[in-house]
């Protein structure tokens, strides 16, 4: 326990004194002004209330701050005044300072050194000091009545008429003028708070030390330069005659709180006190402001990605990259890819200002150890940032995706500052997304390369051209265009002379529904150029599907076409589960016709029945796989009916006319891309 305590214990029975050891928690101030405050009530002690709050308040804040430790605190309080002791138990030298009275004007700046706890102690206590303890250190002071002799036997002996500092106003910050601007706090339920709380705490120190005015200067490091935060009085007088005292806060935070006040004792410490009271609050505000923008920047992330996963086109991605960085992220942007031999070409770039962006252009094509292109060509040898000069300012980023070098993403600087680690953060993260886009569209595309080349294979270049018969088909791939679809079709000659219409679709999509095509097709050919008759064809062809497994099928429709009597075409029609075709008739309208068999590839016998027909000149048979019954439009499908009623009117016309219009009528069905493959095959008897 400290001296004080124990001579506080050996006091008289009008002495009244509690102790208490509390924790290093943020609630012991609390505490500690629970327990003075219930000593002042017992020794009617209320005139002394506020300044014992708050230095109470002060010592046992700090020393929770800094020593860590639990806290012994003693309030002894008597007829003539009151003594606290906050004693803690951290370890390390004391500096040990000499019991006195209130220090005079000339130590006023060595004691505010140590602190703003120890500043207000010196200006309110009647005495003061710090004691050493083999546990810890302790500090105390002692408040007595107004008017009161100074004596009481726990401290040595001050002189009476010790001077007290004033203001340049000549008097002295009191109590309740100290406790006002601790207590002044922004306004929770302000947007910003902050402009207001300056203003008000800017005014009580100026008040309180008599300036005739000040100002609050921040800079956020936004691009908008230094800004007047709060102002109070008139305006500041030029010259160094000022008080200045910089604010502390964190980057990119700069302030700085001037005061045109006449030098005195308790300017500078108040001025020091109201910058830390406002620094505390504006980081805060940075770290609000931070948080912020770190989520803003999350959400730019996320809808960056988002953007760029959409885009499966290689062209249209590199172009998005730019649209997303400008201006959001720099006043100008350039993308660039490698070729082949590892040369750097400029894919799309931006800027803020779309009169400059020729200019920029320009400034991207020269060659040369300091230009621009020496600059990008050293980021993708490296693969590391690398700045860039002036007048294009900014830094470059390499495109790296699944460790390959792709290009570079160029960024400018901002108009009014450069960029700060976030937006660095930001852009490196924006191009390894961009990196990564890339690299998908590119493998899209080649897929999509590989998808249309294989389904070209699978159906022939061009039709044949026959006199009297005409042929004609459509074809409308799935809307993902780099699947390879099941539908195919085919006209092959008959070694009779005649002529076989083929169509079918193999259950499916994608490279082993094209194997199974590529099958069906090759065995036709064979069985047909052998001479089999179709019904043969058909069941050989089950069994090859069956035998060779893999649970795909096929629905195929087959028409073998020879000469009639006069003009006419003799058709035999044979359908493997497939749908049934229509007949167009130039006389009597469109109708259904021939019987639907079994699918290949799924029984081990199958039947076929045979349709015979005669086509006379100007009559169709229109073949369509299922991709046009079953294109949607939400829940409505486009049916079978509704391609024969599309069919009806167009009874004479050619086989091109008829394909192209019922094409037509499938895809502007629904807005969707279709779902399935379309294939329609056209037979006409062209005989005039």
């Amino acid at each position: 326990m400290s001296a004080e305590a124990g001579a506080a214990e050996d006091g008289g029975p009008d002495e009244h004194v509690r102790r208490v050891r509390l924790p290093a928690d943020r609630r012991t101030p609390a505490a500690a002004r629970a327990l003075v405050r219930s000593v002042l009530t017992e020794a009617d002690l209320d005139g002394l209330v506020n300044e014992a709050l708050l230095l109470t308040t002060e010592l046992s804040t700090n020393a929770v701050e800094h020593a860590g430790t639990d806290l012994d605190i003693e309030v002894v309080a008597d007829d003539v005044g009151l003594t606290v002791t906050v004693s803690d138990f951290a370890s390390g030298p004391v500096d040990e300072l000499i019991v006195g009275v209130r220090n005079d004007t000339t130590e006023i700046n060595e004691v505010s050194e140590r602190g703003r706890g120890l500043l207000l102690v010196d200006h309110f206590a009647s005495r003061w000091g710090t004691t050493y303890l083999p546990t810890g250190k302790g500090v105390w002071f002692r408040l007595e009545r107004a008017g009161s002799p100074r004596s009481g036997g726990h401290r040595p002996e001050a002189p009476s008429a010790a001077p007290r500092v004033t203001t340049s106003e000549g008097s002295t910050p009191s109590a309740a003028a100290m406790s006002e601007l601790m207590q002044t706090m922004p306004d929770p339920y302000s947007d910003d708070p902050l402009p207001e709380f300056a203003t008000d705490l800017l005014g009580r120190v100026g008040e309180m030390i008599g300036a005739a005015g000040g100002m609050v200067h921040l800079d956020r490091g936004d691009g908008q330069g230094s800004q007047v935060l709060a102002r109070y009085g008139r305006h500041p007088r030029s010259g160094q005659d000022l008080l200045r005292v910089p604010l502390a806060v964190h980057r990119p935070y700069v302030g700085e709180l001037e005061l045109d006040a006449a030098p005195s004792g308790y300017a500078r410490p108040l001025a020091v006190l109201a910058a830390e009271r406002l620094s505390l609050h504006l980081e805060n505000d940075r770290l609000r402001r931070a948080d912020v923008r770190r989520r803003a920047w999350l959400t730019f992330l996320a809808e960056a990605s988002e953007l760029l996963a959409h885009s499966l086109d290689v062209e249209l991605t590199m172009a998005l990259i730019p649209q997303l960085v400008v201006p959001r992220l720099g006043q100008w942007c350039a993308v660039h890819t490698t070729d082949e031999w590892g040369r750097l070409k400029l894919a799309a770039a931006s800027h803020a200002d779309e009169s400059v962006l020729p200019q920029l252009h320009q400034v991207l094509r020269e060659t040369g150890p300091e230009s621009i292109q020496a600059r990008l060509k050293e980021a993708t040898r490296n693969g590391s940032q690398v700045p860039l000069s002036a007048p294009t300012e900014g830094f470059a980023v390499p495109l790296i995706a699944r460790g390959q070098r792709l290009g570079t993403l160029a960024v400018g600087r901002h108009q009014r500052h450069r960029h700060d680690p976030d937006e660095v953060a930001v852009l490196e993260d924006v191009a390894r997304r961009a990196a990564l886009a890339i690299e998908n569209a590119r493998i899209h595309a080649e897929r999509r390369r590989i998808a249309q080349a294989l389904q070209q294979s699978l159906l022939p270049p061009t039709l044949p051209v026959v006199d009297g018969i005409g042929f004609a088909a459509e074809y409308v791939p799935t809307g993902d265009d780099a699947d390879v679809g099941g539908d195919f079709y085919d006209v092959l000659p008959l070694p009779d002379g005649g002529w076989l219409v083929v169509i079918g679709d193999v259950s499916g999509k994608g490279v082993q529904a094209a194997t199974v095509t590529g099958l069906v097709r090759d065995v036709i050919r064979v069985l047909v150029g052998d001479g089999k008759p179709l019904p043969e064809v058909l069941s050989r062809l089950n069994e090859t599907l069956v035998d060779r497994g893999g649970g795909r099928y096929c629905t195929l429709a087959l028409a073998s076409i020879g000469p009639g009597d006069g003009d006419r075409l003799d058709v035999s029609l044979h359908l493997a589960g497939h749908d049934r075709p229509v007949l167009l008739q130039a006389d009597s309208g469109a109708a259904f016709i021939g019987t639907t068999g079994t699918a290949l590839g799924l029984l081990d016998s199958i039947t076929s029945p045979t349709t015979e027909l005669s086509l006379a000149p100007g009559d169709s048979l229109i073949f369509f796989t299922d991709g046009v019954t079953e294109r949607r439009r939400g829940r409505e499908l486009f049916g079978a009916d509704r391609l024969r009623d599309a069919a009806a009117p167009l009874a004479g016309y050619s086989a091109d006319v008829v394909a192209a219009r019922l094409r037509a009528t499938t895809i502007n069905f629904s807005v969707e891309a279709p779902r399935d493959d379309i294939a329609i095959l056209v037979l006409r008897n062209d005989a005039i």
